[in-house]
């Protein structure tokens, strides 16, 4: 067994394999710091659905503006997630991983001070960016640098806080607003206080010690290993499974070599996505259709625990179950929970209600892995453009869907619009079945 040496300031563990150290403060400290892009999210799609009206009214602008607005982060995200990924396995992780939240809190910050609605669309606009970069960084990082035993709970834990933030959002938000005034302004401003923390607390952060191979840099990436409690042989055993001085390029994505992985991932995160954002931001006009009525209160109440459970329940599968198996089965639990609102929409709801709380349940246990797969599909020198890439495709995935179902509603109904996102979960489990790699516990490269 690898024996361990003590000292004031770190534990050294003597013969383990890189992946293989145990779990250290260090390891939590790099996924608490990565909860931060998750938190913000959230919360910032929160606070401006909440303020948007209130906004509306101050500064005088009509149902333009407030889609724009309101889609403003949405597009940044895209544009950060993307850019800022291809940037990172350039010219590395550490450096842009705080630069990314001086640019949020700066823009939050000015929120404050806006006067009309273009100068709050390029705040917003400007705060996505930072976001998506985080969304690419934070959990290329985690990947990097955690113990593969642990990887894909922590990895996993990052989607709870996507709701933890907009929670907060929704409660602080409605409280604000009700002081009228320029409340708005501290409310779209309030964002600027953790990421000032989050810049803070990511000062000394070091740089990848795989992407430091990657470059050559051996030294530095030694260093590193040591800094963090590893032995040599710590050492030795990521350099053996680095090669020195790669150059991948981002059309490599897209090449022979990983075009399966790019296309599974890309399919399977907008699979989750569509159906989450389109039907839960419509949440009450769906339940109406399935003959909950808006007074009912206990329907809400239960969607929300099952939403919680779920989300609980899916950290718990992703530790134990294969990463495969897992995707492929959520899909069929959620094809088989969602499709009889569509070839029989007039059923009981006693029927189509117990339907959707399973749908509801998996989904929120499912989405879990949009965090993981991602960081565990591609090489060190193509990670962070991979994670980066599947994170803008489904923000631009989740917006075409939230856009369309309100009018897919309208024009051809419920019933295929039902059938709609069906087939969108079907194309999931086909590429699922096709092209889903088994990632867990493997050794990152």
């Amino acid at each position: 067994m690898p024996q361990t040496r003590t000292s004031s300031s770190r534990t050294e563990v003597t013969g383990a394999a890189f992946d293989d150290v145990p779990l250290n403060r260090f390891h939590l400290r790099i996924t608490a710091l990565t909860f931060c892009a998750n938190y913000s999210d959230g919360y910032e799609l929160g606070i401006i659905s909440i303020a948007l009206p209130v906004i509306a009214g101050r500064l005088g602008f009509g149902p333009v503006w407030e889609g724009l607005l309101g889609a403003s982060a949405l597009i940044g995200i895209f544009l950060g997630s993307v850019l800022v990924g291809w940037a990172a396995d350039k010219i590395g992780r550490q450096r842009l991983y705080t630069l990314d939240f001086l640019l949020i809190a700066v823009a939050s910050a000015a929120e404050f001070f806006v006067t009309d609605p273009g100068q709050l669309f390029v705040l917003r606009l400007l705060i996505g960016i930072g976001i998506g970069a985080d969304y690419a960084l934070g959990p290329t990082l985690v990947a990097e640098f955690v113990p593969r035993r642990y990887r894909g709970g922590l990895l996993a834990s990052l989607t709870v806080l996507w709701t933890v933030g907009y929670v907060a959002a929704f409660f602080l938000g409605n409280y604000v607003v009700t002081l009228g005034g320029d409340a708005w302004r501290w409310l779209l401003a309030s964002s600027c206080l953790p990421a000032i923390a989050v810049v803070l607390l990511r000062i000394g952060v070091p740089e990848s010690p795989r992407w430091l191979l990657t470059r050559g840099r051996v030294e530095q990436a030694r260093a590193v290993v040591r800094r963090l409690g590893g032995d040599e042989a710590a050492f030795e055993s990521l350099a053996g499974s680095h090669q020195a001085e790669r150059r991948a390029r981002y059309r490599d994505l897209f090449g022979r070599k990983y075009w399966r992985r790019t296309a599974f991932g890309a399919i399977f995160y907008n699979a989750q996505v569509v159906p989450y954002f389109a039907i839960y931001t419509f949440l009450p006009l769906v339940l109406l259709k399935m003959g909950v009525g808006e007074e009912d209160t206990t329907s809400d109440g239960l969607l929300n625990l099952f939403l919680l459970v779920g989300s609980l329940c899916g950290l718990w599968l992703v530790a134990k179950a294969t990463r495969r198996g897992l995707t492929i089965w959520s899909f069929v639990v959620l094809i088989a929970s969602l499709a009889p609102m569509a070839v029989w929409p007039d059923a009981p709801t006693a029927l189509l209600f117990p339907l959707f709380l399973v749908f509801t349940f998996t989904m929120s246990a499912a989405v879990n892995l949009d965090q993981v797969y991602p960081a565990e599909l591609f090489p060190t020198d193509l990670r962070s453009s991979g994670v980066g890439l599947l994170n803008g495709l489904s923000r631009i995935g989740s917006a075409i869907g939230t856009f369309l179902l309100p009018l897919s509603l309208d024009g051809i109904g419920f019933s295929p619009t039902m059938l709609v996102l069906t087939l969108v979960l079907v194309a999931g489990l086909i590429s699922s079945i096709l092209w889903a790699p088994e990632t867990k516990n493997a050794s990152l490269d």
